[in-house]
């Protein structure tokens, strides 16, 4: 692969006139993306704004619909309005279909909406898929997007059964089987939006079927569809092939072995810091029993990578909970998945990259295979991109909102920022403005913080392809 990758770059550098293809062929996606999730939010907002969409009978205004809208397809989870009491059965089957939109993508969507209408898929749409999944060749794009759409419709089908199976006899039979279905969607696409009311899955704390069924569906939609394909090869070769364990490993993605890697970790030490810092709080954790507490730990480990739902109160979680909270809320899930934030393989690229300028290293490593340096300065741009918009939407939110601590502010836009949707009882007390500044980090965070300056630079830099200036060295550290 790596051969291949060195003759493409190769083929790009020596033939200009192709360079420049591919270059206009990524802004093309980069358009797509920006402007089809911009016009899927309006397009929603306008819906839930009739009053057929609306318990109530009457238009919700503007801004609340547009931050409904935007929350769905962002797969944020961030409310000002409570859904449960707020919309009709239509409005939440608006909401339902605004979810998955935003947990596949305009791009998966677009084009499997040309299969059910049995077209052809052109050339350009297999380069788009091929640019969204990130992947070294277009060939197989379109057994990609099947494959992508049947196993979320089968991991969304499962928990959905599985969810139903509890909330059948507590809610009837229609609404049971309604409330799983729209639930499992919901938490596969790393939304976190709820039909349970204002306090989302606080009442299900001490409920082991619904608290691990929802943290499975929300790990399988923040791994990423490569990582499913690949860990499927793995299994076929380690259990019907027999070819060993170490053989296996061997013929699995350094992608997919950063991923689990980064995922497991994550999980893991969120969940030992929660429970030693809220075992003993009357606000979160206080009040339940022992294995209670651990289940408790590890959902709130698991949900503040970019899901949304909660069991414990997150406005009465301790200054340092709120603080780890929001640094897993920032890392987020793993590319090419439903789930939002820097994203766990750049974070890791990061990490790896001081690990080895601290050890000498010319290179960043990870085992045993060198990453390469445009890969690098992709991780380093992204992490940097998303603190500066955290820091000035931090601000912004501190100076127009006065009551909230720095703390809770930091929070809400952490959180709208890595599309995540935890929030300390901020976001239904917000004003015009501050909404405002949410729906654009919630928007900035699904498309990737890096977008929309890739887009500009798309535009703005055709001319400095091939610019080379003279080197000076500076001082740093």
């Amino acid at each position: 692969m790596e051969k291949k990758q060195k003759t493409v770059a190769e083929y790009l550098k020596k033939n200009p006139e192709a360079f420049l293809k591919k270059r206009k062929r990524k802004r093309g996606s980069l358009q797509i993306m920006v402007l089809g999730f911009m016009s899927i939010i309006f397009l929603g907002a306008l819906i839930l704004m009739l009053p057929i969409c609306n318990a109530d009978g009457r238009w919700l205004n503007f801004i609340d619909a547009l931050f409904t809208s935007c929350t769905c397809v962002c797969v944020t989870g961030l409310v000002t309005v409570v859904p449960a009491v707020q919309f009709t059965l239509f409005g939440k089957l608006v909401l339902l279909v605004l979810i998955q939109i935003g947990g596949w993508g305009i791009i998966v969507c677009g084009m499997l909406f040309l299969l059910v209408l049995r077209r052809k898929i052109s050339l350009n749409s297999r380069v788009l898929i091929h640019d969204y999944f990130s992947t070294d060749t277009v060939s197989g794009m379109v057994r990609m997007l099947i494959y992508v759409v049947k196993g979320t419709l089968i991991v969304e089908s499962v928990g959905a059964v599985c969810l139903a199976l509890y909330f059948i006899p507590e809610y009837g039979f229609l609404r049971g089987c309604w409330y799983g279905v729209f639930h499992a969607v919901s938490a596969f696409c790393n939304a976190g939006v709820d039909l349970l009311g204002d306090s989302s899955l606080a009442a299900y704390a001490g409920n082991p079927w619904i608290n691990f069924v929802i943290m499975a569906l929300i790990i399988m939609g923040g791994l990423g569809f490569w990582v499913w394909k690949d860990v499927s090869k793995f299994l076929k070769n380690l259990l019907i092939k027999k070819e060993g364990l170490e053989k296996s490993l061997r013929g699995m993605a350094l992608h997919t072995k950063i991923v689990l890697t980064m995922t497991v970790s994550l999980i893991l030490l969120g969940a030992l810091f929660f429970a030693a810092a809220e075992w003993n709080n009357p606000g979160t954790m206080g009040g339940l029993s022992g294995g209670e507490k651990v289940m408790a730990a590890l959902f709130q480990s698991v949900t503040a990578r970019t899901a949304g739902f909660f069991t414990i109160s997150q406005s009465a979680l301790r200054e340092a909970s709120k603080f780890v909270s929001c640094l897993l809320m920032f890392i987020g899930g793993s590319p090419a998945s439903t789930a939002g934030g820097m994203k766990t393989v750049t974070f890791a690229v990061v990490l790896l990259t001081c690990w080895s300028i601290l050890r000498g290293h010319e290179d960043t490593e990870c085992y045993k295979r060198k990453i390469d340096i445009s890969t690098v300065r992709m991780g380093i741009a992204v992490v940097t991109v998303g603190m500066m918009l955290v820091t000035a939407g931090t601000t912004a939110l501190s100076l127009l909102e006065p009551h909230v601590d720095l703390i809770d502010a930091m929070y809400e836009v952490v959180s709208a920022v890595g599309t995540v949707g935890l929030t300390a009882d901020v976001t239904p007390y917000l004003g015009t403005v501050s909404k405002c500044i949410i729906i654009f980090l919630m928007y900035v965070g699904r498309i990737g913080p890096i977008t929309l300056p890739l887009l500009m630079a798309a535009k703005l830099g055709k001319k400095n392809d091939k610019r080379t200036l003279p080197r000076e060295h500076i001082v740093v550290g």
